[in-house]
Order: structure tokens, then C-alpha cells, then sequence
């Protein structure tokens, strides 16, 4: 039958007129047939964290179209390539629908009640045997806010483990520890409209573009700015700017305490709002007198004439803006990155008013989230575990003993996966995360899962690399299929919304965490009266009451209705009373470190790592999408032609990078002058050829986040070849 049609296709006489037929929607006008919706859904986007409204149209309970809310504070009616086609992923394949135990070696369908009774039974064997923290759990940035909360509650005064961390951890935790660093708390303090009124922008390490294309139209909106980009490679961002800086990898910090010698001997600083709002300016300011213009352009690679350029653009700025993403964060020096980049908007006054904002991009849709309410890293509310003020608020909010609430945080996710090496963690519940792919140092995780007594995995999707190695899989539903609130990098709290029911017999986190609940006996304690996500809504609200990051003003209505609302107000800061008990923010000396893996004779390159704008983290949703998966199927390896031509290698040769640990086989190589002689870059989204199984499994000693930026690799051609 297929190659009949083909035949047909072939010789025109079928001309599919049904597939690509046109028809009228209300909405929307003339469309096509297949996608004229009887009613529309209005939600927010599940992919990144820029938090766009959009709508989902419906036909017969079926997600047919997706279309920007035009009316939304955020995107205006605008969406990326994957919020374009975001309906599709509730129809892909490859969606885990069953419950699956391993019996005799093989994942085996089993009911609900089977696969929660047995996820009881064998951890709660261990943790009689090992103790409570021998069980880890490991999360995401997806999860709407009421089910991380809900979660951080199970995990910690249910199943009483201290060792509970997020995916975030690789994305974004150097971001929070530098604002706590520089302010006290964390909060990203400015807003998407200072990228309209600012009338400089230094992005730095932020590929926004590819990363968060939808930001991009505030750029343009923005006429009278001058857009200065950081980055060793020639992002498609960088080709937007009025300025690229193409400086050394992981000379950032060099380049900032530069820009601040520079605008200490100029004296282009906020003197007033130093003495009044700042702590630690003497010692900061005799740390980068030693910071040369000569002696960064040695470290950095730009000229000194660039760097005075840059450093002037910056202080003599109105209002100057500083946004950055992974490229900052990715490092063994994340934290105190940030804290470099908050030094600069401390000194130059240049926080908490229009335009102006150190301003961390977060990662995923929901990041922000979990880190307000999640029970990771802090408690609940921004309170600190080691506060005993704060564990008392908690323990009387919950009406439960305060000594059931942790003193100090448990391990943090590199350090859950390298306990399970050493037999400390001996059950792992992930959830909604594929560490097989995004985790660093593949053959360390890979022995971690191995060492592992019993593994679930809680996932929208099945196959996937970690459900592989799974004892237990819960198939859980995904957006679109649930409700609930996500964050945005703004602070901007947004309604989520079902559109569709799960397929087979998945079931929303939510429930499934309310059912582990029931079966442990803390169910109503824990959560009394609870049956929707909206009851851990208004929980949550009394929590963050008071807050820094306070919703009790929120209603679900309000938020739907009004496109999100920020929590604390537009921007944070506007009075200059920061977060340390003093109310003052801190300024530090950060000196700037090698990079760990130094390239040699034998390992000559520096392997830089990102995304593409087609796809999404290890592509668990974006290679089931079609659309998006014909537009970039596999990965690549960017090399720059002066080194292609030392190595006699030709655009499209496949080749194999190597690095102390392992390799990735079979890669294309595009030749460009995008990455600079010495330098390579490849994306790191595929499982097929992923790159952490030649990446570094070195931490930032604050954060713990991994530096996924620098390794040192060489690149061979292909036996394949």
C-alpha cells in the first residue's frame, strides 16, 4: 500500500488535497483543515523559562494547534520554533503510559498499586538497612510549582532524606549562590522591559538567540541601545551586537574586574549609593587596582582599546543592563561569576531602577519555581535551613515537630550521583530528568546508576536512556496534560493549564506523589484535605507569605486572566535594602582561576558545549517532533578552518573527539570561522552522540554546578570515513 502511494505521489495523480487542505477558523482565519480548533486552551509555554502565553487549539479532545496569546505581557503573540509546535509532544511517540517493574531482568507492565507497593516496600528496606539518607532524589525545572512543593514535602518529612536535588543544579545554581553572594537571597531583580530601556546591554555567556529567542524582539524594540556581547564563539547573538567580545575561554572574570578598574580610575561609580547600600568597597576596589588594562587584555585577548571602549559604554550608561545564562554559570567559578557581575551593578548603582539589572536568564520553564518552593538547596520561601528562626515558622505553618525539619541541606546532585559509587545512596527516585545524557562524565554516572539496589525513574516518556536502566518507571503526565503555576527569569508567576488527558494510564506528578503519600501514612498530615494541585496553591501562599518571593496576593483567576504577575512588584531592590541582615548588598574580590583541563599536545582544543535553538535538553520531547527533528537530526562539531586545514579534514568528514575520558564517535564537522583557532564547539542534545561522555565531572565548589563549558579534547577523522 505505501509504495503504491508513492507511486501516485510520484506521478501526481495523488496530490494529498485532503492533507493540505484549507479551511476557516474563527480565530484565526484561513488555516489549515487539520488544525481549525472547536475550542482554545490558554496556558504558558513548557519548554524555557522565558514563560510565553500562549494558546493550544482543541478538536475533539485532540491538541491540533498552538498560537502565541497575543494579549501576554511576555511574548505578545510571539513563539520560538518548539513553542510553534509544542502540541505535538502530547501525540508523539514513545509517551510512557504504564507502570513498569523489572521482574526477572525486564521492564514488565504492572498496575499502580503493584509499582507503589513495590517502590514502598524495597526503599523503605533500605533505609530500614542503610538509613533514611541512603535514599536520593533527584528532580527537574518542569514540574509545575504546586507539585514541587508538594514534592519537597514528601521527600524530606516523608521519606525523611536530606538528599534532595534538582536538574537546576546543572543549569542554574551558581546563578542562585552569586545572588546570594551579592544580596542576600536569591531573585533575579529586573525585568524583561529593562531590555527595552536600557541604553547599554552587556550579555555575557547568553546565546539568547538560540537559547531564548523570543527575548530577542525586546532587543529590536530597544533603538537607542548599544548590545555588547561576550562570548569566545560567534553566536548567532553575537552577530546582533554592536560589540562582540570574542575573549579567551573563562577569562570572564578578568574582563569584569577590568571593567571595574577601569570605572574606579575613571570615576565612573555611584560613590552615594556605595556608602549607603554597599559593604566591602575598600578591599574590592584595592583587589582590582591590580587589574591592568594591559594585564586583562594579555588574559582576556581583546585589546586594551576595546576594554576601555567597553568599560566607558558601561559607566557612563543611564540605565546599563548585564544578562547572562550558562556560559557564566557552566564553570567551577559559576558563583562568584555572578558575584563579579552584581560587583559591577553595585558599584555603578545600576540595580533596582528602569533599565538596570544584573540579570540572571534562567534555564527551564519552571526553574524558578522550585527554587522559591522546592526544598533543595534552601527551604521553602528562601529560608535557610540553618536558621532556626525560619525552621520554627515552618514547623508552626505545618504543625508538625521542628525537629523533623533538616538543619543543613542534604547533598547536592553531583554529590548524590558520586554517593551512589560509594554505596552512601542506594535507592534513586529521578524524576522528569534524563541524566543519562545531560549528567557530565558519563562513566561515572553510568557506575553510579549501576551501583544503584533500586532506580526509579518518574517520566513523561519511555524509552529513554535513564528509564533504560530503571527497576521501576512511573509514566507521569507532561504540559499539557496537568495545572498548576510556572515562574518565568522575570519573576513572573503564570497559569498552566490541562489541555488534553494523559495518554493510557499516566498520571499527573501531583497525584502520584499524593499516592506515595497515602502509602507512607503521612498523607493527611502532610496534606490535609488536599485533592488538587490548587490546595498546594493556597498552601504555598501562606508559606511565602511575607517572603521575599511572596504569591499570597495571587489568585489563579488573577493570573490567568492577567497574562502572570511578578512577585515583588516589577523589579527588586528599588529602596536598596538587600536580603543580608544588615540590608546591605556585599561586594567581593573574585580572582580568576585556569581552567581545570588545560589543553596539550595530545588534547589540543578546548570543547565548548550549548544548545540549538531547534531543541530541548537531551531532546526527550524534541526528537518526537517531527517538525523539529527534520530541521536538525543529529549533532555536529564546529571547528575553525585554520585548524581544519592543519588536520587535512573537509566540511561534512566525520570525526571522533577525544578526551581523557572517553569519546563521541561519528561526528559531522562544519568548518567556520563561528569558533576561534584552538576551539571547538558541539551541541549537547543528543544521546547518540552525547557529549558528556567526553565532558569534565568538575564542580564549582559553592554551587556544586558542573563545568560543562572546557574540557580538553583532540579531533580525529572517522575510521567510518
Amino acid at each position: 500500500m505505501k509504495i503504491a502511494s508513492r507511486i501516485r505521489r510520484a506521478l501526481g495523480i495523488d496530490t494529498q488535497r485532503g492533507k493540505y487542505s484549507y479551511g476557516y477558523d474563527a480565530e484565526v482565519g484561513l488555516i489549515s483543515s487539520s488544525r481549525i480548533a472547536d475550542s482554545w486552551v490558554k496556558t504558558t509555554c513548557g519548554y524555557c523559562s522565558v514563560g510565553c502565553g500562549m494558546l493550544v487549539g482543541v478538536r475533539k479532545g485532540k491538541a491540533v494547534t498552538v498560537r502565541g496569546n497575543p494579549h501576554h505581557p511576555v511574548n505578545r503573540g510571539k513563539l520560538c520554533p518548539k513553542g510553534l509546535s509544542e502540541h505535538h509532544i502530547l501525540t508523539a511517540p514513545g509517551r510512557a503510559k504504564t507502570p513498569l517493574l523489572r521482574k526477572n531482568s525486564v521492564l514488565t507492565p504492572v498496575s499502580w498499586d503493584e509499582a507503589l507497593n513495590a517502590m514502598i516496600a524495597r526503599i523503605g528496606a533500605i533505609q530500614r538497612k542503610h538509613g533514611n539518607d541512603a535514599l536520593g532524589v533527584i528532580s527537574t525545572g518542569q514540574l509545575v510549582t504546586e507539585e514541587f512543593y508538594t514534592l519537597g514535602k514528601l521527600v524530606q518529612l516523608g521519606f525523611r532524606t536530606r538528599n534532595y536535588d534538582g536538574n537546576t543544579t546543572l543549569c542554574m545554581a551558581s546563578a542562585v549562590s552569586g545572588y546570594k553572594l551579592s544580596f542576600g537571597s536569591d531573585g533575579p531583580p529586573g525585568a524583561y522591559a529593562d531590555l527595552e530601556h536600557a541604553d547599554v546591554i552587556l550579555l555575557i555567556g547568553a546565546n539568547i538567540a538560540d537559547n531564548h529567542p523570543i527575548l530577542c524582539q525586546r532587543l529590536e524594540r530597544n533603538t537607542n541601545r548599544t548590545l555588547i556581547v561576550v562570548d569566545p564563539r560567534v553566536t548567532k547573538t553575537a552577530m546582533m551586537a554592536d560589540l562582540h567580545l570574542p575573549i579567551k575561554p573563562r577569562s570572564d572574570i578578568t574582563l569584569l574586574n577590568g571593567i571595574a578598574h577601569i570605572l574606579i580610575r575613571e570615576g565612573l561609580i555611584d560613590s552615594t549609593y556605595i556608602a549607603q547600600h554597599a559593604t566591602g568597597y575598600d578591599e574590592f576596589a584595592a583587589f582590582v587596582s591590580e587589574y591592568t588594562p594591559d594585564r586583562v587584555a594579555t588574559i582576556t585577548g581583546l585589546s586594551v582599546e576595546t576594554l576601555t571602549r567597553v568599560a566607558l559604554l558601561y559607566g557612563r550608561a543611564k540605565a546599563a543592563f548585564i544578562g547572562w545564562t550558562m556560559g557564566v554559570n557552566h564553570s567551577t567559578q559559576g558563583a562568584v561569576t555572578v558575584a563579579a557581575i552584581n560587583n559591577l551593578a553595585i558599584i555603578t548603582g545600576n540595580i533596582g531602577r528602569i533599565g538596570a539589572s544584573p540579570f540572571s536568564i534562567t534555564g527551564q520553564c519552571n526553574a524558578m519555581g522550585t527554587r522559591e518552593s522546592g526544598f533543595t538547596s534552601s527551604l521553602p520561601g528562601y529560608r535557610k535551613f540553618e536558621r532556626t528562626e525560619d525552621r520554627d515558622e515552618l514547623a508552626q505553618l505545618w504543625g508538625i515537630d521542628v525537629d523533623r525539619i533538616p538543619t543543613a541541606r542534604g547533598l547536592a546532585y553531583p554529590d548524590i550521583i558520586e554517593a551512589a559509587v560509594t554505596g552512601k545512596i542506594k535507592a534513586l527516585w529521578v524524576i522528569a530528568t534524563n541524566p543519562v545524557v545531560s549528567f557530565p562524565n558519563y562513566s561515572l554516572l553510568e557506575q553510579a546508576l549501576r551501583s544503584l539496589d533500586f532506580l526509579v525513574v518518574q517520566d513523561g516518556f519511555h524509552p529513554t536512556p535513564t528509564t533504560e536502566f530503571a527497576d521501576l518507571v512511573l509514566p507521569a503526565a507532561i504540559w499539557g496534560e496537568k495545572e498548576g503555576t510556572f515562574t518565568n527569569s522575570e519573576r513572573r508567576v503564570s497559569k498552566v493549564n490541562r489541555v488534553v488527558a494523559p495518554p493510557g494510564e499516566a498520571r499527573p506528578d501531583f497525584d502520584i506523589f499524593l499516592d506515595i503519600a497515602d502509602r507512607l501514612g503521612v498523607r493527611e498530615e502532610l496534606y490535609p484535605g488536599w485533592l488538587t494541585p490548587e490546595d498546594a496553591f493556597k498552601e504555598w501562599q501562606l508559606v511565602s507569605r511575607g517572603r521575599l518571593c511572596d504569591y499570597s496576593n495571587f489568585t489563579w483567576p488573577e493570573l490567568e486572566e492577567c497574562g502572570g504577575m511578578q512577585w515583588g512588584g516589577l523589579r527588586l531592590y528599588q529602596d536598596g535594602v538587600f536580603e543580608h541582615p544588615d540590608g546591605k548588598a556585599r561586594l567581593y574580590a573574585v580572582p580568576c582561576e585556569p581552567i581545570i583541563e588545560q589543553p596539550n599536545d595530545e588534547y589540543p582544543f578546548i570543547l565548548n558545549t550549548g544548545r540549538t535553538v531547534e531543541h530541548w535538553h537531551t531532546r526527550t520531547k524534541t526528537a518526537q517532533v517531527a517538525l523539529l527533528d527534520n530541521m536538525v537530526p543529529n549533532a555536529w562539531l564546529e571547528m575553525n578552518p585554520a585548524d581544519a586545514a592543519l588536520l587535512r579534514l573537509k566540511p561534512h568528514d566525520r570525526v571522533t573527539i577525544f578526551s581523557r575520558r572517553s569519546s563521541v564517535k561519528n561526528v559531522e564537522l562544519r568548518i567556520t570561522g563561528i569558533v576561534a583557532p584552538g576551539q571547538v564547539f558541539m551541541p549537547f542534545h543528543f544521546a547518540e552522540s552525547n557529549s558528556n561522555l567526553v565532558t569534565l565531572g568538575a564542580y564549582d565548589p559553592i554551587s556544586r554546578e558542573p563545568n560543562f563549558k572546557q574540557c580538553a579534547v583532540r579531533v580525529e577523522r572517522s575510521l567510518l570515513n
